[in-house]
C-alpha cells in the first residue's frame, strides 16, 4: 500500500517502519475500498503518523474525544508553525476528523453512552406493534415513531413519567406545531394521528391515563387542501434537460430523475434499487414497494435503460454496495434520503420552478397527473404507481384537467 501511495521508496519505507503499521494499513485499505482517491489516502497516511505521536497511541488504550480535540489544538497551533500549515483551523479539523474515524474503526474510541430518550422502551415496543400487528411499512413506522419521540422529548423529560402526560400537554404540542414549528394543517393532522395511535396502544398497555387517545383532535383540513402538488410536465422536461451533459453527477442524476418521473417511484424505492433488480435479458425492473411490502415488475424502457447503462459503465464507483445509486465522493455509500432530495430539489430551485414541493416525491405527483392527462384509466395509473387500490389514485382526478391539458402534448423522449 505505501509503495503505491508514495513515489519515493524512502518515504514508503519510512511509513512502513513507523509505529502501528498494521492498523494504519488496514485503515488505508478500508478507505481505498470506500473510493478514496490516492491523494486523499496519502494525506490520511501522513496524518496518522502525527496522530500516533500526539496521542501516544502505542499504548493499547481507549481514547476520549476530549483528548483528540486537545491534541489537535496543541498540534495545529504549535510554534514554530510548519511551513505547509497555512490554516491552523483546517489542520485542526482534519486531525480531529481522521483521528476520530480511525480510532472508531479500530474500536479504540471511547464513546460515552447518551442517556436513553424518554419512553425509549415504550416507543420500541410500539414500533414492533405497528410492524407485527398492524403490518405498516418501515417508512410509516419510522415517521410515526419520530413524531412520538419528538413529543416525549418535549413533554416527558425526566423526572416526568409517561402516565403523567395530560390532555393539555397534547393540546400544547399541537399548538406548538402550528405556531413555532410552522407545520401546515395537513402536517399537524398526520402528527396528531401518530400521537393518537401511540396513546391508544399505551392505554392498552396501561402506560397512560385512559381516554387520552380519544381526546386528541386533529385540525380541520379543507376539501382539496391536500391535493398532491408537483411541477408541471414541462418543468419535468426542463429538469431532465439540466442533466444533458457529461459530468458524472449529471449522468447519475439523469437516471435517478427518470426513475422518479417515468415510473413514479418513491424516494425510498429508488434508493433501495439493487443491481440484481435489473433483468437485462428480459428488459424488466423489479421494484420493492416501500409501503405494500411487495415487489412489482416494470418493463425497462429503452431510453431509461440507456441512461442506466451509461451510469453503470462510466460513472458508478467500484463498491461492495449492491445499491444502484451511490455517492460519487468518498466514502462511497448508498444515497441517503437527503442526498436524493438534493438531486431533485436543488435543480428545481435553480430552474425557478413554481411549486410548493421540490423533493423527489413531487415527480411522482407529476407522473400521475401527466398520465391522467394522457387519458389512462384510474386502474392503469393505480397499477403504475403501485397503489393498493384505485381509490388512492382518485385524488389526482380533482386536479384542474383543463390547466394540465396545456402540457399534455409533451413527451419525455417517447418514454410514456
Amino acid at each position: 500500500m505505501f509503495a503505491q501511495l508514495f513515489n519515493r521508496v524512502s518515504t514508503a519505507e519510512f511509513h512502513l517502519a513507523s509505529p502501528l503499521a498494521e492498523p494504519r494499513l488496514r485503515y488505508l485499505n478500508h478507505c481505498g475500498e470506500q473510493g478514496a482517491a490516492r491523494r486523499t489516502l496519502r494525506r490520511i497516511a501522513q496524518y496518522l503518523l502525527v496522530i500516533i505521536s500526539q496521542l501516544d497511541l502505542e499504548a493499547d488504550r481507549e481514547v476520549r474525544v476530549e483528548e483528540i480535540q486537545a491534541a489537535a489544538q496543541r498540534w495545529a497551533c504549535r510554534e514554530p508553525r510548519h511551513h505547509k500549515t497555512k490554516d491552523p483551523e483546517t489542520a485542526k479539523t482534519r486531525f480531529i476528523s481522521i483521528a476520530t474515524q480511525w480510532l472508531r474503526f479500530l474500536g479504540r474510541l471511547q464513546v460515552l453512552k447518551a442517556p436513553p430518550n424518554p419512553g425509549a422502551q415504550e416507543v420500541e415496543e410500539f414500533a414492533a406493534y405497528l410492524d407485527q400487528e398492524k403490518g405498516l411499512s418501515a417508512q410509516t413506522i419510522q415517521t410515526e415513531c419520530f413524531y412520538v419521540r419528538e413529543f416525549l422529548n418535549r413533554f416527558c423529560a425526566p423526572p416526568r413519567q409517561l402516565h403523567e402526560i395530560s390532555i393539555p400537554d397534547v393540546d400544547e404540542a399541537l399548538t406548538q406545531k402550528g405556531r413555532q414549528d410552522g407545520y401546515t394543517r395537513g402536517a399537524i393532522r398526520f402528527y396528531a394521528a401518530a400521537l393518537r395511535a401511540f396513546f391508544r396502544y399505551a392505554e392498552m398497555r396501561g402506560w397512560c391515563t385512559p381516554g387520552l387517545a380519544a381526546s386528541i383532535l386533529a385540525p380541520h383540513v379543507y376539501r382539496d387542501e391536500l391535493l398532491p402538488l408537483g411541477p408541471s410536465w414541462e418543468d419535468v422536461q426542463r429538469l431532465l434537460a439540466t442533466t444533458g451533459n457529461d459530468r458524472p453527477i449529471d449522468v447519475r442524476d439523469r437516471a435517478i430523475i427518470m426513475f422518479l418521473a417515468v415510473y413514479g417511484l418513491r424516494s425510498a424505492e429508488v434508493r433501495s434499487l439493487r443491481l440484481e433488480d435489473l433483468d437485462w435479458e428480459k428488459e424488466l425492473i423489479l421494484v420493492s414497494r416501500s409501503k405494500q411490502r411487495r415487489t412489482q415488475l416494470y418493463p425497462l424502457s429503452q431510453v431509461v435503460g440507456e441512461a442506466i447503462v451509461r451510469y453503470l459503465k462510466e460513472v458508478r464507483p467500484r463498491s461492495v454496495h449492491r445499491e444502484i445509486f451511490l455517492t460519487l465522493q468518498s466514502p462511497i455509500r448508498p444515497l441517503s434520503p437527503s442526498g436524493l432530495w438534493h438531486v431533485v430539489g436543488d435543480r428545481l430551485r435553480t430552474l425557478g420552478v413554481s411549486t410548493k414541493h421540490f423533493g423527489p416525491h413531487s415527480l411522482r405527483h407529476a407522473c400521475a397527473t401527466h398520465l391522467l392527462t394522457q387519458h389512462f384509466s384510474m386502474k392503469e395509473i393505480s397499477d403504475h404507481l403501485g397503489h393498493r387500490s384505485p381509490d388512492a389514485t382518485r385524488t389526482y382526478a380533482k386536479v384542474d384537467i383543463a390547466g394540465l391539458r396545456e402540457v399534455a402534448d409533451f413527451q419525455l423522449g417517447g418514454l410514456l
